[in-house]
């Protein structure tokens, strides 16, 4: 298991960090991640809106700490 979690950073946000958690979850910019998001939300009649606020309570918030691993290998 790669240790990744996905999280909403409190650093970096524009409105509550969905989208710049997924960015970094998957490894892409995270204006890429708005843009299409944006364009879903169009194309989809607004269901975009309703999975944001979804995910702002599904995805947990980025508590700031740094996991470390003391298991020798």
């Amino acid at each position: 298991m790669s240790g990744k979690k996905l999280v909403r950073p409190r650093d970096g946000r524009k409105v509550s960090g969905v989208c710049l958690g997924i960015a970094d979850y998957i490894g892409i910019d995270a204006a890429i991640v708005r843009i299409l998001w944006v364009v879903g939300t169009l194309i989809f009649f607004g269901a975009g809106i309703l999975l944001y606020i979804a995910c702002i309570f599904i995805i947990p918030e980025d508590d700031n700490t740094i996991d470390v691993d003391f298991t020798e290998k």
